[in-house]
């Protein structure tokens, strides 16, 4: 047993996954990101803003090193442009968000489930970033690796969502249940020549070499390109490679598909929830159930995109709590979207973390 917190459980297997570089601007509550990534990584580098420091991924990313940062809301704000070119140029990076009390600045001490919301929406043109969520500490450790693994498959930027009282708050826990974590792989394989940067096979994802290489010239292009990466507007070849970059997020999403299904059997209510409000609702559920109401509990690990497998079991319920720290209920917007449905309840709160009780009232009304 050992006192951690989440931000050292990642970092950890940020590395031993394989990522080699940090970069990192300081902002609560990822500030310990920052210290434990100074300690850790082959390469840290301090960056003077958040603007700078995507930038600098994406350099490093394209030369061959897998960089990772850490920031909250106000920092990937202003990391969205670069975010969108390095999606574009299909580069693998990681970025862990924790999120805070918005909105803008809020409150930096204040943990929330906020910026869902923003995520969905960080591509321009409604293209789909994966985001993975972890719940507890053994979901940081190996939800780590999985997003390390889906950023380099893909060949495109993860996002790995936390909350402030996730990766801030030390407990006592044993490291010995964690499975180990080995590096992943990074080999492209076979290339078909003549090699053309965004030429992909049936997989969706072209092979990635980095620029700098002595055997073949690489053009990377954040604007619409075609396979050979030259600037192109409307050629069909153009069209489909940007096409592809959503094909590639969706037709490949079973590789990175994470959920709990905690089910019981004749059971016609079911609480959907993810992250930090994760707990509450595995307490709420036990609680529940000792009083001999029916219950179900999914626990949403990759939220976005939204896998067919998780619509699938949220529909075969006829009561559904969305149960998530935020004013609206984001992921049920997103499943839903804003239409009001009767068998569809929420449990939401700003401020202050969901307690079991306050799920339990909520099914008991």
């Amino acid at each position: 047993m050992v006192l951690t917190d989440a931000s050292l459980l990642i970092t950890e297997a940020c590395v031993k996954a394989g990522a080699d570089a940090f970069i990192g601007y300081p902002i609560t509550p990822s500030n310990k990101f920052y210290n434990y990534g100074s300690k850790r990584f082959p390469l840290f580098l301090a960056g003077p803003d958040e603007i700078s420091v995507l930038q600098w991924m994406t350099g490093l990313s394209a030369a061959g090193k897998f960089p990772v940062t850490a920031t909250a809301f106000p920092g990937l704000a202003l990391m969205a442009e670069t975010f969108n070119m390095a999606y574009m140029m299909e580069l693998p990076m990681l970025l862990i968000i924790t999120q805070r009390l918005g909105p803008s600045t809020g409150s930096a001490t204040t943990g929330a489930q906020g910026d869902l919301s923003f995520i969905n929406g960080l591509i321009s043109g409604g293209y789909p970033v994966p985001v993975l969520c972890p719940s507890n500490f053994e979901d940081a450790w190996k939800l780590t690796e999985e997003s390390i693994k889906t950023a380099i498959n893909l060949r495109t930027p993860v996002i790995l969502l936390t909350s402030k009282e996730m990766v801030m708050t030390q407990k006592s826990f044993d490291i010995s249940v964690l499975p180990e974590i080995n590096k992943v792989n990074r080999d492209h394989g076979s290339i078909n020549l003549p090699y053309k940067t965004y030429k992909s096979g049936n997989n969706f994802v072209p092979p990635f070499i980095p620029v700098g290489n002595q055997e073949h010239l690489i053009r990377l292009n954040s604007s619409t390109h075609d396979d050979e990466g030259m600037i192109q507007k409307n050629s069909p070849n153009a069209i489909a490679n940007t096409i592809r970059l959503k094909e590639k997020m969706e037709k490949r999403l079973d590789e990175y598909t994470f959920f709990d299904y905690d089910k019981q059997v004749d059971s016609q209510n079911l609480i959907v929830t993810y992250g930090i409000s994760a707990g509450a609702a595995r307490n709420a559920v036990e609680e529940l159930r000792n009083n001999n109401k029916e219950v179900s509990l999914l626990v949403v690990k990759t939220l976005l995109p939204v896998s067919e497998k998780i619509i699938k079991i949220i529909d075969s319920y006829q009561n559904v709590t969305f149960v998530e720290e935020n004013i609206g209920g984001q992921y049920k917007e997103i499943i839903y979207g804003k239409a009001s449905r009767p068998n569809v309840k929420q449990v939401n709160k700003i401020g202050f973390m969901i307690s079991p009780s306050d799920i339990i009232k909520e099914l008991s009304l």
